[in-house]
This record gives structure tokens, sequence and C-alpha cells, in this order.
């Protein structure tokens, strides 16, 4: 039965072949910021509110002129062909049933065209900028001609972060079966049938760039690190000059996802971007960072309501979204989860794992005696250094 999104987990776990599942799974170095997202939602204490008409709950909210019928957004993921074939199409879909916001990563395994026309909705595009700033400057003009509603630039990824299961598995572009998990993946029947389709993953938008794996290495069979392509690739001389330059082309809202300072937040109110995310990369860049959900109420404060913060680190239950809400956030990034139901269980899963997601909300709401997003601030959490 599943009723949670560790049920989620422990399916996909059971479905994907190791490698597969420690690439979404797994963080950097000894995975202390990954923990320290999850524990530091656990020491903040809901302070309940009784007598309270909750007959009605509305966790709808609208960011960018976007109404989300839940304040969802699904984070950019690279690779999601790796947990089920076309996963992007298929998350996309299940953000579009569900009533939430799907991302595109630059590095997804279905290109930015694809997606739109397969999966029409208002989805926003992640951007990473790479040393071959024409084809940075490409991608922002794709996503713009094909209709996505925002960009998301990621800054916290100068270089790849060092995630060692994924060295220890052997982690390439495509995956590989090895002597070592040869077994394993073949015990994975389902995941083997859908990847039959395709087998050879890419990324795909960048197949006519000349860095795509199958432009780089026409070898059938030749395979690529993920770490050493990423530092092969992304620009580690991006700055602010960059933001300010990307800020011009791009006309609709312009997003910077991986700000944990309050400095670096009020510097991009200056930059003139729409948004920012609050967030660690989920643990798998910088190891010993505080959590994003640590640092977030300082990052609001410094902002003072210029600009939208959103979320993202660490969430796998409804009530971790009603506690980022409170702190201030606008609305909440989730990636492992949708990535878990798409390895369990296809479309249907990453649906599932919205839907547990929105009931939680739900229900954390009513019980809490706060019926409504807008009726949510600090006073509605008691703060790990109160009793």
């Amino acid at each position: 039965m599943i009723i949670t999104i560790e049920d989620l987990r422990k399916r996909a776990r059971r479905r994907l072949p190791r490698a597969v599942f420690d690439y979404i799974d797994g963080a950097a170095e000894d995975e202390l910021t990954a923990r320290r997202n999850r524990e530091y939602f656990q020491r903040l204490l809901f302070d309940p509110r009784a007598l309270v008409d909750v007959s009605r709950i509305d966790q709808s909210t609208t960011i960018f002129g976007q109404r989300l019928e839940t304040p969802l957004i699904l984070a950019p993921t690279g690779l999601c062909g790796m947990a089920t074939n076309r996963g992007e199409v298929l998350a996309a879909r299940a953000a579009i049933r569900t009533g939430s916001a799907f991302t595109l990563s630059s590095m997804s395994a279905v290109s930015i065209e694809d997606v739109a026309h397969e999966a029409p909705g208002p989805h926003w595009f992640q951007l990473y900028v790479w040393r071959n700033r024409e084809l940075t400057r490409a991608l922002v003009e794709r996503a713009q001609a094909a209709g996505y509603r925002a960009l998301m630039l990621t800054v916290d990824v100068p270089i790849a972060g060092q995630r060692e299961r994924d060295l220890r598995n052997g982690a390439t572009i495509p995956p590989r079966i090895t002597i070592r998990n040869a077994l394993d993946s073949a015990m994975k029947l389902g995941w083997l049938l859908r990847m039959a389709r395709d087998p050879w993953i890419d990324f795909a938008n960048l197949k006519d760039s000349g860095i795509g794996v199958r432009q780089a290495h026409p070898e059938r069979g030749k395979r690529v690190a993920l770490g050493s392509y990423v530092n092969a690739q992304f620009d580690p001389t991006l700055d602010w000059d960059d933001l300010a330059e990307l800020r011009k082309q791009w006309t609709g809202p312009l997003i910077v996802k991986g700000i944990m300072s309050s400095a670096d937040a009020r510097r991009a109110v200056d930059y003139g971007v729409e948004g920012i995310v609050v967030s660690n990369h989920g643990g798998r860049q910088l190891d010993s960072l505080p959590a994003s959900i640590e640092v977030l109420p300082e990052i609001v404060d410094a902002v003072g309501g210029q600009l939208d913060v959103l979320f993202d680190g660490g969430i796998r239950r409804g009530s971790d979204v009603v506690k980022a809400i409170a702190l201030g956030a606008r609305a909440c990034l989730i990636g492992r989860p949708y990535l878990y139901g798409l390895g369990a269980a296809g479309q249907a899963g990453a649906e599932m794992a919205i839907s547990i997601l929105r009931a939680e909300i739900a229900r954390t709401l009513a019980l809490l005696g706060r019926p409504t997003l807008s009726s949510l601030d600090r006073s509605a959490l008691r703060m790990p250094n109160e009793r």
C-alpha cells in the first residue's frame, strides 16, 4: 500500500537498478546537507488554533500571474528519462493534471519543443550557463519560442558536486551495465522493458550543439561520466554580469535558484529578477551547508516582499510545505518525491506523489486551524529555540 512519499521511495528502490535509484536518491560527499534538510523540518513544531471554521480548505496560490491549485512546483531534474522512458513528458502531464507547475531542466532527456508539444501547459524552463554562450542564448530563445512561462537560472553548480554513490556505481550517460550491477539490472525487468524503447539516453536539448553524448562520442556504446561531463561543459565564470545580460534577453519572469544567503538575495532584488529559490540543491552540491528551511526566514526578511521567494530542499510531507509557507515561501519545489513516483509507477506514480502531498497539506491546514495559505505566518510555528 502506498500512502506516503516514503512508500513511493521504497517501491522505486525495488523497481529501479541501484545505479539509477542512487542517482535520484543520493547527495554529495557524506550527505550531511541532505540529512539536515530533513532533520531541521522535524525541529519545527506547529502552534495550532482551535475553534476555527475549517470546513473549506483552500491551498491554491498565484505566482507570476499563474494560478496553481497547490503550492507545488516540480523542480528541474536532469535526465528524468533514467527513471522511466520520456520521464519529462510524464512529469509535465502529471503537473497539469494535479494543478501544480513543471520545470524542465536544460539537461533533460526530452527536448524543450517535444515537452511543450506532448504535454502542453504553462511550464517553466531551467537554465545552466554553458561555456558555449551561443548555446546558452539559443536555449533561452527556444524556451521563449515554445511558450515557457518562466526562466529559472541555477547558480550553484559552477562545478559538479562529489556524489559518491554515483562514483561508486560508475554513473554514466547513458547508464552502463557492468559486472557489478548486471544481476541487479537484470532483475528490474519492468525498467529494462521501458528503457528498451530508447536505450540511448542523451541530453536532448544539446543534440545539435556538438556536445551531446551522441555527438561528442558517436561510437555506439561510448559513455560519459556525469561529473566529468558537467565540469567540461558548465561555465564556472558565471557571475552577476551574466545575470544582467539574461535579464535583458528573457522577457518573462526570471528566477534565480540556489540562493542561500541574505546578501545574495538582496543583490538579486537589485538585478530585477521576479523570484529566487532558497535551495542547497537537495544536498547534491556543497556538503555541510545549513538546511534550506534553516535560512529561509532570514532571506525572506532580507528581500522584504520585493520578489517572490520559493523554497526547495527536503520536502517529503505536506506538513513540510505548510512550514515553508508559514516562514514566508510563496511555493515549494519538489524533486525527489516525483522522481520516486516516476520510478515506482511512471506518470501515475508522479501524480500519486503530488496528490499525497496535496492531501497532507489540506489535512495539516485543517488541523492547524489555518484554512488558507494566506492565513499562514510564523505564528503558526514554534521555532526550535522556543519552549
